[in-house]
């Protein structure tokens, strides 16, 4: 947990799940691969502005917390995004255009323990 003067603040997280075939069977460059996790971040961000956990996790902009994991390929992507739905666990499929190409997600930031169960079979990304 991060201390803020007297009180201390809940340790929020934001989970990205990016399709590791990219890198090693598409040969798709790094920075393209950083660029989508990028997208999928912001826009789970923008989508869930309102939310009290996303307002709490960007007042804490020197603190903010990401996890960048790693998932097989694109139908264990898909699959994870159909699981976090029916979870009802906010996040945004990034799907590369104009190549209609899933290529990651991300999750708005919650605490560690509220999405830990669903997350904890991926591994760290690279």
């Amino acid at each position: 947990m991060a201390v803020t003067g007297n009180e201390t603040a809940r340790q929020l997280v934001q989970y990205v799940v990016v399709r590791s075939d990219l890198l090693h069977q598409m040969a798709w460059p790094l920075g393209a691969i950083i660029t989508q996790a990028c997208h999928a971040a912001t826009a789970a961000i923008h989508l869930n502005y309102n939310d009290s956990d996303t307002q709490e996790y960007l007042a804490q902009l020197d603190t903010m917390h990401k996890v960048v994991l790693q998932v097989p390929d694109q139908p264990t992507l898909s699959t994870l995004s159909e699981t976090l739905r029916e979870k009802n666990i906010a996040h945004k499929l990034w799907i590369e255009q104009p190549e209609n190409l899933p290529t990651c997600l991300a999750l708005k930031p919650y605490p560690k323990e509220a999405v830990h169960s669903v997350l904890r079979k991926f591994k760290l990304f690279k």
